[in-house]
């Protein structure tokens, strides 16, 4: 197939683009390589994919897609059989400092997404949405037939606002559209905002690591290969526009997932993982829970299961030394 990826440059959308081109797709990588974190990752894992079996499938076209011209103009020409859409502005705690990124990436980034998918009528397009979406959901397991209306984040109400939107899409143009809520991916080539990097260099300096709401956390962490997994499968099996109930509850072809690790894990437990595999004990400094951050996630992945065959097969005992390996050797330590 003919995919187009968004985000491209990113944790999740370079590792995506790099199993389809594994399993012989052409895939075209779009990216605006903004400055959120260093570029240099994010030129390194875009080095990565091209280095990759069947590079020569490959196309990376720097743009924004946030802006409908620079979108149109990268992919004059081209048609899709699918589009995955994981371009986004990250960050639950930054979204508190720097809202106006969020709207114009996430929102109206989102819309001209649609509005492409729209016109060139791709068979399927997937994409990213986030288990910050269920806030304080006191509901555990979160199922995606749990009601999402009290966000945390700006970055949550966000990523809810991306549903309402591809629902919309989804009813008026009959566009077959899945939304995945992600839970908290790690994984090697991830990113330097997320807790596994932050902690991981800390302990290695030997600096005070930061741990919030008194170490009382828990969190669905996902392996970034189970991640790709699911984002695959969702690709390859369209919701169907038939008039029955999907997962989320439309009746459009709309379908919502979890994709998470189904065992929410305690986050001092996950910190002793880290500090055996770098060999170190960390310094603890506890803090207070940080606003907009939430005290556990856990994903009920019934629903991706049975109908995609879903099942996650790496535990953090072995995903998270398989990081800090990475990490060591990223940076030179190993």
């Amino acid at each position: 197939m003919h995919i187009l990826v968004t985000g491209a440059a990113g944790f999740i959308g370079s590792a995506v683009a790099e199993r389809l081109l594994a399993r012989g797709d052409s895939v075209v990588g779009i990216d605006n390589c903004n400055d959120y974190y260093p570029v240099a990752l994010k030129e390194a894992r875009i080095a990565r994919v091209c280095a990759a079996p069947g590079a020569e499938r490959f196309a990376f076209r720097e743009a924004d897609f946030s802006r409908m011209d620079e979108l149109e103009s990268a992919l004059r020409g081209r048609a899709f059989d699918g589009i995955v859409h994981l371009g986004a502005q990250p960050g639950v705690r930054y979204s508190i400092e720097n809202p106006h990124a969020y709207a114009q990436a996430n929102l109206v980034g989102h819309l001209n997404m649609l509005e492409f998918a729209r016109r060139h009528e791709p068979r399927h397009m997937v994409y990213a949405s986030s288990s910050s979406v269920y806030g304080g959901n006191a509901k555990v397991p979160f199922s995606v037939d749990d009601r999402v209306d009290h966000p945390y984040s700006l970055y949550a109400a966000t990523k809810k606002a991306d549903e309402l939107m591809s629902e919309t899409y989804a009813h008026l143009y009959r566009l077959p559209l899945t939304g995945l809520r992600f839970f908290t991916v790690y994984g090697p080539w991830g990113r330097p905002d997320m807790m596994p990097w932050i902690f991981t260099g800390k302990i290695l300096r030997g600096e005070p690591i930061p741990v919030f709401n008194n170490g009382e956390m828990s969190r669905d962490f996902t392996y970034i290969d189970d991640i790709v997994d699911g984002v695959v499968a969702s690709l390859d099996h369209p919701p169907a526009d038939d008039g029955t109930a999907k997962p989320g509850g439309s009746v459009a072809p709309h379908a919502i997932y979890n994709i998470g690790n189904n065992r929410p894990e305690p986050l001092m437990k996950v910190i002793g993982i880290i500090e055996e595999a770098c060999g170190r004990k960390a310094l603890i400094d506890m803090q207070p829970m940080q606003a907009g951050d939430v005290p556990r996630t856990y994903a009920d992945i019934d629903a991706i299961q049975k109908d995609l065959g879903y099942a996650p097969t790496t535990p953090v005992e072995q995903g998270f030394p398989r990081f800090v390996d990475w990490f060591k050797t990223h940076h030179g330590l190993s």
